[in-house]
């Protein structure tokens, strides 16, 4: 009787154990990291096709963009365009500010829009 005991906790305890782990393994992978651009748009129609051209590159970099021109203001002032890139590691959008497909298309971003500001920042 005892060893019966003894083999259904053991199940137990090997059950919980796993199932902790799990969750500790869902929960780093859980992690996203987010490139967080404000900008000025100088010239409209350049803007517009610096979106068309920027979006595939970050995709093929491992990002997905989100690019907003209407930013309403909560607290203080609203920049005029945000644009949200979210990567899947800290490393992803490191390597992407630091590629040579960016800095090769410097020139022509820098025709349609002025940063104001940029910054990553880790959630969930």
């Amino acid at each position: 009787m005892k060893t019966r005991y003894t083999v259904v906790l053991s199940m137990i305890a090997g059950a919980a154990v796993g199932a902790a782990a799990i969750q500790s393994l869902h929960a780093q992978g859980g992690k996203k990291v987010y490139f967080i651009s404000q900008s000025e748009v100088l010239d409209r129609a350049a803007t517009d096709e610096w979106n068309k051209t920027i979006r595939p590159v970050i995709e093929k970099a491992g990002g997905t963009i989100v690019i907003s021109d209407k930013v309403i203001a909560v607290v203080g002032n609203a920049p005029h365009r945000v644009g949200v890139t979210e990567f899947p590691s800290l490393e992803k959008a490191q390597a992407w500010i630091d590629s040579k497909e960016r800095k090769d298309l410097a020139p022509q971003r820098d025709k349609a829009i002025k940063f104001t500001q940029q910054y990553i920042i880790e959630g969930h």
